[in-house]
């Protein structure tokens, strides 16, 4: 791509550190800021040619930044991609979108009505093992899909602004809402707060759609390993996404229960690892986000995207406070 969009990347954190490595090996990083001045440090020493900067309004009236990157803690998403839209920017903000289903839809209308791009981090809708799982599921390769089920748990870093249905499960939401294409009709959440009052570390989240079709989330920062596995059921074969192993991350298996002579039968066969790309997602993730600038075409995981994550975990939020009480959720 010729004459690449300026990016400024915000917040070079633990997360922001890899955006910035992403646009600056690209060719696209122009400045980065925040508050820490130690931070900024790190960066200029790690990314010969960045420049750095702790006022977030000054990388705002850089008229050479056409992108801004949002990488900071969830509770700054609304207010920095807000201002960063309202100045003529157009915005990737990490996930969650926001922290509320008012602040985002603000955003996307804010977007639409100056015809900017706002684009979520929803950064697994990149990966390969996701994109073909989404090949497998529309070709009808897996049959009729039946029911998603995923974990994504961890002894994790303790958040104190969000809990761990807002930290962990937009990630999940996010692609099981690719995978079946639409938005829930009911959600029920459950879940505890050991660490820290009111703060859940651990919930399990179940989504109903149209046509029978169910899924439910598993999530924990206070769990004994890490793992991040996504499993997919339909009628003839299952398929598992696991982002922990290091090869062989999506299997299909041959495997289902038959009726025969009027009984039963399993039908139990060995997992096919899938050939995909080895990518980085995120990669693909900032790629996009510079194409969509250029071509002003909508991202695969624009403000639309996001703020039907943010539905799905408003409900969910909502259920949990009730104890688990099924919250409908209305398209």
């Amino acid at each position: 791509m010729e004459n690449k969009p300026v990016i400024a990347v915000a917040g070079a954190g633990y997360w922001g550190v890899n955006h910035v490595r992403n646009f600056h090996e690209l060719g696209a990083l122009g400045t980065v800021c925040d508050t820490s001045a130690q931070s900024l440090s790190r960066i200029a020493e790690r990314f010969s040619g960045a420049r750095t900067e702790i006022d977030f309004d000054t990388v705002l009236s850089d008229s050479s930044i056409r992108g801004v990157v949002v990488a900071t803690p969830a509770e700054y998403h609304y207010k920095m991609a807000l201002a960063a839209i309202e100045a003529g920017k157009d915005v990737l903000v990490e996930k969650p979108l926001t922290l509320s289903v008012e602040e985002g839809e603000r955003l996307v209308r804010s977007a639409r009505e100056r015809g900017a791009i706002l684009m979520v981090g929803h950064l697994l809708e990149y990966h390969p093992a996701v994109l073909r799982l989404r090949e497998l599921i529309s070709t009808g390769a897996l049959g009729h899909l039946r029911y998603v089920y995923s974990s994504r748990l961890n002894l994790g870093k303790v958040r104190r602004e969000e809990n761990i249905l807002w930290s962990f499960a937009p990630h999940d939401i996010a692609i099981i809402l690719r995978l079946v294409g639409s938005l829930p009709v009911r959600v029920a959440a459950t879940g505890g707060a050991y660490l820290q009052p009111a703060i859940a570390d651990v919930t399990v989240t179940h989504l109903e759609f149209p046509g029978g079709v169910r899924a439910h989330i598993f999530v924990s920062w206070l769990h004994p390993y890490k793992e991040q596995r996504m499993s997919v059921i339909g009628s003839s074969r299952m398929a598992v996404f696991d982002d922990v192993v290091k090869q062989d991350k999506l299997r299909v298996y041959d495997q289902g229960v038959e009726l025969i002579n009027g009984e039963m039968v399993a039908r139990k066969n060995e997992g096919v690892p899938e050939t995909i790309a080895g990518d980085e997602p995120l990669r693909s993730q900032c790629s996009h986000f510079l194409e969509c600038i250029a071509t002003r075409r909508q991202p695969l995981t624009d403000g639309e995207s996001g703020l039907r994550v943010l539905r799905v975990l408003d409900a969910a939020e909502s259920s949990l406070a009730q104890g688990g009480e099924p919250v409908d959720l209305k398209g």
